[in-house]
């Protein structure tokens, strides 16, 4: 089984599975490999920077919403050390994931809300060839992926800092944005995965981006992660 059809199965499985008196959480899986800049139109995901991101390295994006139910509760910027299956379920998961699927894009057809009592969104990704040993910032951004890097506009913010670009961390930090921070390995293997406490507005969230190094959070800077490296257009739910 791909990385992709896992992660699939298993948050349709897990969700029923956690909540039984109500309909499966809501949730966004993205799966593609990166293509040059140039075919932004025809593609999910892009790369600018072909040294860090590589074309025809993989990723997959996943975004579930609603309180989770079980297996424990998560922190900002936790790295699995395992297949996403297991990550789905339990905050210690072991072995090693299956490559991903080339391309795709699959939304539950849950009603908004239908996990009851919790209104978060929780995001996470793996990524398969990217540059080994290099630690990547990754944001969700308000527009979709382009030819250009800022094609994709500037971070999604719960609440909007009047003063763009924002660089002020009470704006500017992982509980107001989406941050994850993603560390690969010696093959160029990452995971991560982050949840906030609120939902996206409908149609402002469009894009999940890479940053060139890890993301600042002192005042002046908070928020910056360097050079855009790629870009994943994905359709947050809100």
């Amino acid at each position: 089984m791909s990385l992709a059809m896992a992660v699939t199965a298993a948050a349709a499985a897990s969700m029923v599975a956690v909540s039984p008196a109500v309909s499966p959480c809501p949730f966004v899986v993205v799966h593609a490999k990166f293509a040059p800049a140039a075919e932004a139109s025809s593609h999910k995901a892009v790369t600018y920077n072909t040294k860090l991101v590589p074309v025809s390295a993989k990723v997959v994006v996943v975004e579930f919403l609603g309180k989770w139910h079980g297996g424990g509760e998560y922190r900002h910027h936790h790295q699995w050390q395992g297949a996403p299956q297991a990550a789905l379920t339990t905050p210690s998961p072991t072995g090693t994931p299956t490559s991903p699927s080339p391309t795709g894009t699959q939304t539950s057809p849950s009603p908004h809300g239908t996990q009851g009592e919790g209104k978060g969104t929780r995001v996470m990704v793996w990524v398969r060839g990217l540059k080994a040993n290099h630690t990547f910032g990754v944001h969700v951004h308000t527009k979709t992926c382009g030819t250009m890097p800022n094609d994709a506009g500037p971070h999604y913010q719960n609440v909007k800092d009047p003063k763009q670009p924002s660089t002020n961390p009470k704006y500017a930090n992982p509980h107001n944005e989406v941050w994850l921070q993603v560390t690969t390995d010696k093959s160029g293997d990452g995971h991560a995965m982050t949840h906030v406490n609120w939902r996206f507005r409908d149609s402002q969230a469009r894009s999940l981006v890479f940053h060139e190094h890890a993301t600042a959070t002192h005042k002046g800077h908070a928020g910056e992660a360097g050079s855009r490296v790629a870009c994943v257009k994905v359709p947050f739910k809100g």
